[in-house]
This record gives C-alpha cells, structure tokens and sequence, in this order.
C-alpha cells in the first residue's frame, strides 16, 4: 500500500508539473500573439500618418480624414496560431482600432513657458474648469507644479545637499495626463479632464479643425457653446483650410485681441494618440501610444497596455 501511495503521489505531481507547464506556454503563445496583433496594429497607424503627409495638403487635419476613421473590430483569428481544430467561439480574436488627434485637446504643457505662466492658456483651462464644476485655483496648482517640476528637471545631476528646498520637494515630471496626480490633483479632476486636456510633451498649437466644442469654447476669446457647436457644425460640411478662415467663421475680428489669440491655433496636428484593442476569448487587451509625425516620419512618445475585463471592454465599446 506504501508503495502504490507513492508511486500515485510521484505520479500526481508528475501530472501536475505536466500541466502547468502546458498552461504556462499557452499563456505565452497567447501574450506574444497579443504582442505581434497590438505591434501591427501600431504600424497600421503609422503608415496612416506617413500616407497623409505625403498627401497634396499634409498641413491640414480633419475628421474626414481616413486617418480619423476608427477601425470596427474585425475577426483575426484565421491568422494566429490557433488549433484549427478548435471550432469554440471564445478562441475567436477580434481586433479594433482608433487615431485620435490630440492637438485637438487642450495642451497642461501649454500652460508654463520657460519657467513663467502663459496668461492665455491659464485663462482657457480656468475657462475649462468652470465649465466642469472644478475648482479654478487647481489651475494654479497645475502651474505652480509644473514651474517646479520642470526647473527640478533641468538640474537633474544637482546634489541633495546643493539643492534647494523647493528642488528637493518638487514632484516628478509628468509625461501622461494620468500622472497629474503627482501634482496633487484628485483622480476625479483628472477623469473629467479626460475627454478635453491632454500632456504632451512640448507645447502645441490646437486644432480648430478636430478640437470639439467644449474645447473650442474654452480656447476662443469671448466664446460661448452655442457658438462653438455652430462653428463644429460648419467645418463638417467644409474643414478650414488656413486659422485665418476659420477666425472669420467663427466672427473673430482682426482687432488685437483676436490677433493675440490666433498664434495658439492651427489647422493641423503632429500628436496622434493611437488605441489599439485585441479580444482573444475572454481576455481584452488595450494598448495605447503616443506617436508624433514630423514631415513623413512617425515617431512613437510612449505607448501603455492593460488588460481589461470583457466586460468593462464592452462597456468602452
């Protein structure tokens, strides 16, 4: 009996480690097939941005763009290694994708300029903040922190001992909107300035051909959202061509005041953020990178993966 035990234990274990280590590879077939399915859909995008430079008017971006055209989710899985055997439908993997101009959002980097505050940008984003119901002196907040975040970045090799208080309390850069909480500003700002603010990494000009209406009311001088939403409603039957004609749509005079205002604007992008979004069974994987195109070159900033529940996937859907 001693003996049938152990040879039924030896055999267990044996059964198990065999197991596992089936379990383990598939997982990482399925992570490298996730990996390679995200990359394409990476280069997918690029080649999007790099076509449209090479197009006859690559200094103007709109949403009639192909490049603006979301990707619906198409099945993939008669391209991975999948068993072909395998008739279950969790195996299927579907695969969506998007382009988002983020110069169509308002910039934080914006808001700070060789160390001091830049009186339009503070006024757009206080504008902003209003609109949301959040309290305008986190403007202030923003501002003060990233005057000390980005002079503590400047004097990266300074001792402890040499620096001063204020370099030694600074908090990190931040490179992504999510990272204001660095900042001190509560999670729930930062969600609701999702849909409107973006972090890029030098300062932009905003697009008056993608920014959306709450944007543009908060980036216009003396602009309310009804004029704002006219203004969205123009541009799809026609895109502005040059800031100039879409200052005149939108009936800004050529006083001082407007004419201050019109170096912030443009009609064309160089950051595009790409979301790319893999559904293989019960497991939903989203990656999202920051490319910036200059001429025919696309670069990629950062780019961020999580894995997301299928149900809270469908949610976002």
């Amino acid at each position: 009996m001693l003996t049938v035990t152990l040879v039924a234990t030896f055999a267990s274990a044996a059964l198990w480690q065999q197991w596992r280590s089936v379990e383990i590879e598939s997982a990482e077939r399925s992570r490298m097939q996730m990996q390679w399915v995200l990359n394409g859909a990476l280069d997918w995008s690029r080649l999007i941005l790099q076509e449209h430079a090479r197009s006859a008017n690559p200094t103007v971006d709109h949403l009639s763009e192909v490049w603006a055209q979301p990707l619906q989710e198409a099945r993939l899985s008669s391209f991975l290694a999948v068993d072909q055997n395998n008739t279950d439908d969790a195996m299927d993997a579907f695969l969506s994708g998007q382009i988002i101009d983020q110069q169509g959002l308002l910039n934080v980097r914006n808001l700070v300029q060789e160390g001091k505050p830049v009186a339009s940008a503070v006024q757009s984003f206080e504008q902003l903040f209003t609109k949301l119901n959040l309290p305008t002196t986190q403007v202030q907040l923003l501002v003060d922190k990233l005057i000390a975040s980005d002079a503590a970045a400047a004097t990266p090799n300074t001792s402890t001992d040499t620096k001063t208080a204020a370099q030694v309390d600074a908090p990190l850069k931040p490179y992504r909107l999510e990272q204001l909480v660095w900042f001190g500003l509560p999670a729930s700002t930062v969600h609701a300035l999702k849909p409107y603010a973006v972090l890029l990494p030098v300062k932009t000009l905003l697009n008056l051909n993608t920014a959306s209406a709450e944007v543009l009311r908060a980036a216009l001088p003396n602009f309310d959202l009804g004029r704002a939403q006219q203004l969205v409603t123009q541009r799809a039957s026609a895109h502005f061509k040059t800031v100039n004609e879409a200052f005149k749509a939108a009936g800004i005079t050529d006083d001082a005041a407007g004419q201050a205002h019109k170096d912030d604007f443009s009609v064309g992008s160089n950051y595009f953020a790409v979301r790319g979004r893999l559904r293989l069974g019960d497991i939903t994987v989203q990656e999202l990178s920051l490319v910036e195109r200059s001429n025919t070159l696309v670069k990629v900033i950062w780019r961020q993966r999580e894995v997301l529940q299928e149900a809270a996937a469908a949610s976002l859907q």
